[in-house]
């Protein structure tokens, strides 16, 4: 199977048409191989305009909601990112393309064991990883300039509003299981403004603090 010629039509056919124009956001796209992150009876979908599951009833998001929240963090490069929710590792590693240094926290210590394996065997270095409690943050090393979160909640966790940077940006699904927008929120000197991007639809935030 072309993997190669996949992921460029993946990007060509499925992100340039729906409005994903940031360069870098696209060439690690380009670049990042999404089959190694897909459990391998699913590999032959792994560039499918669809999310697919990974185990733990967590799943792989669509490459189009990747490539969005991403491109809604206006990483510039250097910049510290905290995610929440490693799942399969795609979305640490697009970051870690982009970003400075990616802090990623998983709740699943089977998922998080899975995709630090696979970070490590594709040479990604410059992200640190944890089986935790995500809406905790991790405080050792915030403030962030960027939080991304890759589950849905009905508010964004206090800890991790308290953790963004002045100037700072999070990316964020908010709603229930029924009704979720993903949403864009920027610290702009303690005061928070949000805005909203689209109708979306992942697995529940679980945590303390969800």
């Amino acid at each position: 199977m072309d993997y190669a010629l996949l992921r460029k039509k993946m990007v060509d056919e499925q992100l340039i048409p729906r409005g994903i124009r940031n360069s870098a956001v696209l060439e690690a796209f380009y670049s990042v191989e999404r089959h190694c992150f897909v459990p391998e009876d699913l590999r032959y979908n792994s560039y499918g305009d669809f999310p697919l599951p990974i185990g733990e009833g967590q799943t792989i998001s669509q490459p189009y909601i990747v490539a969005l929240m991403t491109e809604l963090l206006e990483l510039r490069g250097g910049e510290k990112v905290l995610e929440i929710g490693t799942g399969s590792g795609y979305q640490t590693a697009i970051l870690s393309r982009l970003a400075g240094e990616v802090y990623s926290i998983e709740r699943f210590d089977i998922l998080a064991k899975r995709a630090e394996n696979t970070l490590k065997e594709l040479g990604y270095n410059n992200i640190k990883a944890k089986v935790d409690d995500g809406t905790s943050g991790w405080e050792e090393f915030s403030p962030f300039d960027r939080i991304i979160i890759t589950a849905a909640s009905a508010r964004v966790p206090l800890p991790l509003a308290e953790q963004l940077l002045d100037g700072g940006r999070l990316v964020a699904p908010l709603g229930d299981s029924f009704a979720q927008i993903l949403t864009l929120i920027e610290n702009k000197n303690g005061r928070f403004e949000s805005r909203q991007v689209c109708p979306c639809a992942f697995v529940p935030l679980v945590g303390k603090y969800a």
